[in-house]
């Protein structure tokens, strides 16, 4: 079928996303109609729902519901606020410092969390306040939160490089997450160089001093916090346990926290647990119908015809490399992370693997990385809409501010891409 079921596909999903229909709902219908070319209506559609209910078969998939229960305990519990204080007394008392402990905060938070979203949400409803009583445009403000906000999908643990072991046939859940420390780090680095610049131009206020003593405080206040990152990977690094069973461990861990900080009643349990099962059943969902219409894409040879057009434009590794960049920033920009990992990942590993000999480890963070960007971006970029909700802002007004940390992540994305030591340093340091 060829050309004709990518344009098929495409123009499908386009023309439902357009009118507003649900991505997941866009996704299987698109993938049914691309096999209505192939097949009866009653056929693709047994078909289809039986690839859904096979791509959820999967040990794997038993980590994602578990950290998003820990995020959301996490979220509740009192970490951002302590996470917040913790990155005043590092950053707090340079010129401009609110906005470096928008960075670290967010870094910090979302390693715990695993979720861009609750970041942007947690770490911006509690500074964005405090940062335009303090003189801080309130547009920066929030360009700040969303660009930085992304960073903890890279840095685990995180439920994206979850899906893309998935997705990749089962590459190592331990080796990606410590892959995506230095890379995270980078870009929170980057971010808060463009933050210092401009910073710097507007001439912002320096926040208040933290002393010594307050700092050793707040250091101990967020310690706990801190450590389930430690416990989690280390855990897995040490062989305690699998990636799925640290799972299990975080949510332990962050209800003991939780009791701990007597920031959560035990009567507030009942609705955590309830939205913890509505963001399962949402991401869920979406893993299953993108699994398969990745299967669809396969069963109409949409992989080989996509690799065949790529592979014909240049075979220079730098080219081919740059163009699948810009295909996924553009993918980027209208589809989640969750779909575009799985539905992307079986078109461009084989070829990155295959042609390039790129490490798949390394190809996960430079995907991921991608569709962070996507992430801060119209029309559909949910981190964006979330950002500006808690900025009470529009999105046109942040979109300005939002460049240079634009040009800032895709910097670090072509940095990431081209030198794979700072993906694949740590995991061989740790033997993964």
């Amino acid at each position: 079928m060829g050309i004709e079921g990518i344009a098929i596909l495409v123009i499908t999903f386009l023309v439902l996303l357009i009118i507003g229909v649900p991505i997941a709902f866009s996704i299987g219908l698109a993938g049914i109609t691309t096999m209505l070319v192939s097949m009866d209506f009653l056929p693709a559609v047994t078909t289809f729902a039986q690839r859904m209910a096979n791509g959820l078969d999967s040990f794997t998939l038993l980590a994602i519901p578990f950290f998003i229960l820990a995020g959301q305990l996490m979220n509740k519990g009192g970490i951002a606020i302590r996470l917040i204080d913790l990155a005043k007394a590092l950053v707090g008392r340079f010129p401009g410092g609110l906005a470096f402990v928008n960075v670290i905060a967010n870094m910090l938070f979302g390693a715990i969390s695993g979720s861009a979203v609750a970041s942007a949400s947690a770490i911006g409803s509690t500074l964005h306040p405090k940062m335009v009583e303090e003189g801080y445009d309130k547009n920066f403000s929030a360009a700040v939160n969303i660009s930085s906000a992304t960073i903890g999908l890279v840095i685990p643990p995180s439920n994206v490089l979850i899906v893309y072991s998935l997705a990749s046939g089962g590459v190592s859940i331990a080796a990606l997450f410590v892959a995506g420390y230095l890379p995270g780090i980078l870009m929170g680095l980057l971010l808060m160089a463009v933050g210092a610049a401009w910073v710097y131009k507007e001439n912002y206020p320096k926040a208040e001093k933290v002393s010594f003593s307050d700092g050793v405080g707040m250091f101990f206040k967020a310690l706990p916090g801190l450590l389930l990152v430690f416990i989690v990977i280390g855990g897995i690094i040490a062989g305690w346990f699998t990636a799925t069973e640290a799972s299990a461990v975080a949510v332990l861990y962050a209800f003991l926290l939780s009791l701990y900080y007597r920031e959560i009643k035990l009567s507030d349990f009942k609705n955590i647990v309830l939205d913890s099962a509505k963001t399962t059943s949402v991401v869920l969902f979406l893993v299953a119908a993108s699994l398969a219409l990745s299967w669809v894409m396969a069963y109409e040879n949409l992989p080989q015809e996509i690799s065949a057009s790529i592979l014909s434009i240049s075979s220079n590794e730098i080219v081919i490399l740059l163009l699948i960049n810009l295909i996924l920033l553009f993918v980027g920009t209208f589809m989640d992370v969750t779909p575009a990992v799985l539905i992307f990942t079986p078109i461009f590993l084989p070829i990155v693997t295959e042609q390039l000999g790129m490490d798949p480890i390394h190809f996960g963070i430079v995907l991921v990385m991608n569709l962070c960007v996507g992430l801060t971006t119209p029309p559909v970029g949910s981190v964006l809409f979330v950002g500006c909700s808690v900025a009470d802002i529009k999105i046109e007004d942040v979109i300005k501010p939002l460049l240079p940390f634009y040009a800032a992540m895709i910097l670090c994305l072509l940095l990431v891409t081209y030198i794979p030591e700072l993906s694949l340093w740590l995991p061989r340091i740790f033997g993964l």
